[in-house]
């Protein structure tokens, strides 16, 4: 059985790459199929595949400007060859899911997300200020194409694997189709229960707009409270205009760092909406608690307080800094009943071990194989 997998970018190793890494792994000799490649960017086992590369990556300027040619993908990630293979999984949350398999062949997709520019957060992407009038035109009528496109190419899969029922619920409203749904996995062995929190709360993300670090910004702004930020991206400059002297931004750090921030943190800060979210189960795993916007993947990860089983964090209701400032005055009020330990082991349900077992036997059921005798030899 000859195996392609495809994946949008290969630019950081971000959530999407380290689910990239277990397939490559399941898959030992697969061949990779990516729009850009950065030569160094992604782990040694993702590295090391054969990895293919579309026009897009020859262009002026890709390698660092590549979402603005966002139009130009869809016809990229049809311009590959797929005649050879047997099966083909991609790993999705832009265009990767479009790629045009041959008869015979079967598609499984790892969707992360259907194409969130152009659906449920175009506004956050596009919305007003955000670009100039002009630029505003244009982007409509690509849009509006991409969204055709999107649901067009959809019909070429013929497996859908969420990593959220949040996720499962917009493939089904975009798509019309139904989605297994498999947690995304997180490498619990990486972090370690710290002995003795420090006074800081902690925010770890991408400076993107919808991640919305601004209401944290705000919250800690009203609270006075110590506030550490992990991160870089395009909103920085505007992020550490509003930001006050109590709030530390501290670049992106290596791995080891990030998980020492997080063993040491109060609590982690979470305040987007997110179609799942690895970084608070990565706090958890820290023996950590979160407290998080209540919507989105997040609901499938956080234990609140007050049901049956121990609390591993705090919701706000609310996408506001008031209403975090207010579950911030909360948890200080009751953070003697979040016990460490039991937040690692809730954590430990998340972990890469499960994924990959759960994903290969997944895979096996589809194919009517053996697990034993699923990847390639």
């Amino acid at each position: 059985m000859k195996v392609a997998l495809v994946h949008d970018w290969l630019t950081g190793m971000r959530g999407g790459e380290k689910v990239l890494e277990i397939f490559c792994e399941i898959f030992p000799v697969a061949d990779l199929y990516t729009l850009i490649h950065v030569p160094g960017s992604v782990s040694k086992t993702i590295e090391a595949r054969k990895i293919y590369t579309s026009f897009v990556q020859r262009m002026p300027f890709a390698l660092k400007r590549y979402r603005s040619l966002l139009p130009l993908f869809p016809l990229a990630i049809e311009s590959f060859d797929f005649s050879s293979y047997d099966l083909i999984i991609s790993t999705s949350h832009c265009v990767a899911k479009g790629v045009i398999p041959p008869p015979g062949a079967f598609h499984l997709s790892y969707i992360f997300t259907p194409m969130r520019y152009v659906w449920d957060q175009y506004g956050m992407y596009f919305g007003e200020g955000r670009v100039g009038w002009l630029s505003d035109k244009l982007i409509r009528v690509f849009a509006h194409y991409l969204r055709i496109w999107d649901i067009t190419s959809s019909a070429r899969v013929d497996d859908f694997v969420s990593i959220s029922s949040h996720v499962a619920d917009r493939v089904e409203k975009y798509y019309r189709r139904d989605s297994s749904v498999i947690f995304p996995p997180v490498d619990c062995s990486r972090f370690s229960v710290g002995t003795d929190p420090e006074d800081y709360y902690l925010v770890v993300s991408a400076f993107a707009p919808y991640k919305r670090i601004d209401i944290a910004i705000e919250a800690f702004n009203g609270l006075g409270l110590k506030l550490k930020i992990i991160g870089s991206g395009q909103d920085e400059a505007r992020l550490k205009k509003i930001a006050g002297p109590n709030i530390e931004f501290l670049g992106w750090k290596s791995d080891s760092e990030i998980a020492e921030c997080y063993s040491r943190c109060r609590a982690l800060i979470f305040p987007g909406e997110e179609d799942f979210g690895i970084v608070p189960l990565e706090a958890m795993a820290s023996g950590r608690p979160v407290i998080a916007f209540g919507k989105g993947g997040a609901l499938e990860t956080i234990v609140p307080a007050g049901g049956a089983k121990s609390p591993t964090g705090v919701f706000f209701s609310e996408q506001t800094g008031r209403a975090l400032e207010e579950a911030v005055r909360s948890f200080e009020k009751n953070i003697t009943s979040f016990d460490p330990s039991t937040i690692r082991e809730h954590a430990l349900g998340f972990d890469r071990s499960v994924f990959k077992e759960r994903v290969t036997e997944y895979i096996a059921s589809k194919l009517n194989r053996s697990k034993v005798g699923l990847p390639d030899a």
